[in-house]
């Protein structure tokens, strides 16, 4: 068992090697633009990104047709939120989202409201669902967007979309749903969802960083956007810029896996996570997890150690187990997490709360150690 013992898996993922068999050839030997029509390289790799467009299409249950293939998530929401805005302007400029969303969206709104967007920041409970009520309260004429992330980063809470895409589509509102932490982990069907839009990125699932897709629905309803890139018309016209065909051949073969063993990985995941929580729980008294215990991804503990805190408990463990006080991308903040208080949570307990999320790899061994090392760690602080 190597050390540390990696439980930061929602922050990213290592590439599967399967994943990396797969690009490699399209470094060397594949080295084709797929936007080169004249030859055999351009060839073979627009066919490499055909392959990956109907791998990604067919693990979320949508139409190849239907994927625009990005850099990663962030970009993907980007081009959502303000292609959707720019393209449904006329009909309103109201968009509605959670408080809990991913600070991608959340910027994006802000960056909106400069624009002279009308913005409602829906609260959750305290589990970290979002309130249905509220958000139907906050639905105007004016309406054009509701903004869902499936599975939040932090907490793992998994968001009921399917009620809210019935909300939504009876008002003609366009659903966009940030399915970053959730695409590999469940299984997520677009058609079972009804979701318009909906971000991914591969390096949350065992593909390579700097590759990731949105999802454009084509019908029932037809979405539209407005680029947000120019240049080239790459991807029907919605990304322009050349492809990277090493990243997307990595992706493709990332959800051709996930196709075939989320549900194994789902039922072990979940096994580990709940000895984790539990044995943590016996052992250290006053323990308390942060959101909902059934509607959260099957890989994702956040959890408060009270009277202890995260910065220091995380020094502890810095050398044994890798494990985060929160986003990735707001880990530098020396702020409560937002999340963590939409759930009414305070600071003391907000500073307190360490989030460990299991991956692929995670071993029952590796589990036993983390706990060790926890609750060692935990002995000091008290002190």
């Amino acid at each position: 068992m190597n050390s540390p013992v990696y439980l930061d898996y929602n922050a990213t993922t290592p590439v599967d090697p399967r994943v990396l068999d797969a690009m490699l050839p399209y470094f060397t030997q594949k080295f084709g633009n797929a936007a080169s029509k004249t030859h055999a390289f351009g060839w073979i790799a627009e066919q490499a990104v055909d392959t990956a467009r109907k791998q990604v299409a067919t693990l979320i249950n949508a139409e190849p047709s239907e994927i625009i293939f990005t850099s990663g998530a962030t970009e993907a929401i980007n081009l959502s939120l303000k292609g959707a805005y720019e393209a449904y302007r006329t009909k309103g400029n109201h968009i509605i989202t959670v408080e809990t969303e991913h600070k991608a969206v959340l910027d994006c709104c802000k960056k909106l409201e400069q624009q002279g967007a009308q913005v409602t920041y829906v609260p959750v409970n305290s589990d970290g669902l979002v309130s249905i009520s509220q958000l139907q309260q906050a639905i105007t004429p004016q309406t054009i967007i509701i903004c869902v992330m499936l599975a939040n980063n932090e907490i793992g809470i998994i968001q009921p979309v399917e009620d809210i895409a019935l909300i939504a589509h009876a008002r003609n509102i366009i659903l966009m749903s940030d399915a970053t932490q959730a695409v590999g982990k469940i299984k997520v069907d677009v058609q079972q969802s009804h979701i318009d839009l909906m971000p991914l990125s591969a390096h949350k699932f065992y593909g390579p960083k700097g590759a990731g897709a949105l999802f454009i629905r084509r019908k029932n309803p037809r979405v539209n956007l407005i680029a947000q890139m120019d240049g080239g018309g790459h991807e029907r016209n919605l990304r322009s810029g050349t492809l990277n065909v090493p990243g997307i051949v990595g992706l493709g073969k990332a959800c051709a896996i996930a196709a075939d063993e989320i549900a194994a990985d789902i039922q072990r995941i979940t096994r580990l996570r709940d000895i984790l929580q539990t044995t943590l729980q016996q052992l250290i008294p006053n323990t308390r997890v942060n959101g909902s215990l059934t509607a959260r991804l099957p890989n994702t503990l956040n959890i408060a150690f009270p009277g202890i805190e995260s910065i220091a408990l995380l020094k502890h463990l810095a050398n044994t187990v890798a494990a985060a006080s929160g986003s990735a991308c707001t880990s530098a903040i020396p702020e409560p997490s937002y999340v963590l208080k939409a759930l009414g949570l305070d600071d003391t307990t907000a500073y307190s709360s360490i989030r460990f999320s299991l991956g692929k790899p995670t071993t029952a061994d590796e589990i036993q150690f983390a706990i060790q090392q926890i609750t060692a760690a935990v002995s000091k602080l008290e002190v």
